[in-house]
């Protein structure tokens, strides 16, 4: 897992201008998904609405149907001590609140192995370039190597990448977007704090940075 939280998302600068972190995968996404005409806008929006955190959370694996950790589930053991467990369970409440989600909602934008959205092969000219940046910028910081595809400079490689995105595309509004394809997952929302908190995720599903070796010996030697 590459994962990259920011809190706040934009911090003030001296003069006119503010420091914006995640700025630019945030920037790509919301002129790509901006650029689309109303079908296929409508192919790849999830919900109206973001959930209040992206859905794979910190889990070691990822599986089908896998839907957004409630707050108090992302730590290993539950807290043991009463005002803490209460203060992050009623945060975690109030998030989910504010996004207005239901348990039908949460399905819509649980993790399948399927991606769901609209796929490259559907975009034109410039709105695949527009993606070949938005995937660059994620992959372009690791090492060579690590990605599962040096690039996607390739056609058919890029068409299997779907773009899914829920919430308004209106700057400053919550909004969450996934790249999903062969051996390729990003997630990135910034919801929380009024829209100032930001987290981007890369995860290879199928040998992810999160991998569990000791429980993976267990499996084999130990049951």
């Amino acid at each position: 897992m590459w994962t990259r939280p920011r809190d706040p998302a934009v911090s003030p600068l001296l003069g006119p201008t503010s420091l914006r972190r995640l700025g630019g995968v945030e920037d790509l996404a919301r002129e790509l998904v901006r650029s689309l005409d109303p079908r296929r806008a409508a192919r790849a929006t999830l919900l109206d609405r973001s959930p209040p955190d992206i859905v794979g959370g910190n889990r070691a694996r990822l599986a089908e149907g896998d839907q957004m950790m409630h707050l108090r589930d992302l730590w290993r053991r539950p807290f043991t001590e009463p005002r803490l467990a209460e203060r992050v369970t009623r945060m975690g409440a109030e998030a989910e609140q504010v996004s207005g989600y239901d348990a039908g909602d949460y399905q819509r934008v649980a993790l399948t192995c399927v991606p769901k959205g609209l796929p490259a092969r559907d975009l034109d000219t410039g709105q695949r370039e527009l993606l070949r940046a938005l995937l660059a910028a994620y992959l372009g910081r690791v090492p060579d190597g690590l990605s599962p595809q040096a690039d996607y400079e390739d056609d058919a490689t890029l068409d299997a990448v779907h773009l899914a995105w829920a919430g308004p595309t209106a700057p400053g509004q919550p909004h969450y977007y996934r790249l999903q394809g062969p051996r390729l997952l990003i997630e990135y929302d910034n919801t929380q704090r009024q829209a100032n908190h930001a987290h981007s995720v890369w995860r290879d599903p199928a040998a992810d940075f999160g991998y569990d070796a000791l429980e993976a010996h267990l499996t084999a030697h130990h049951r």
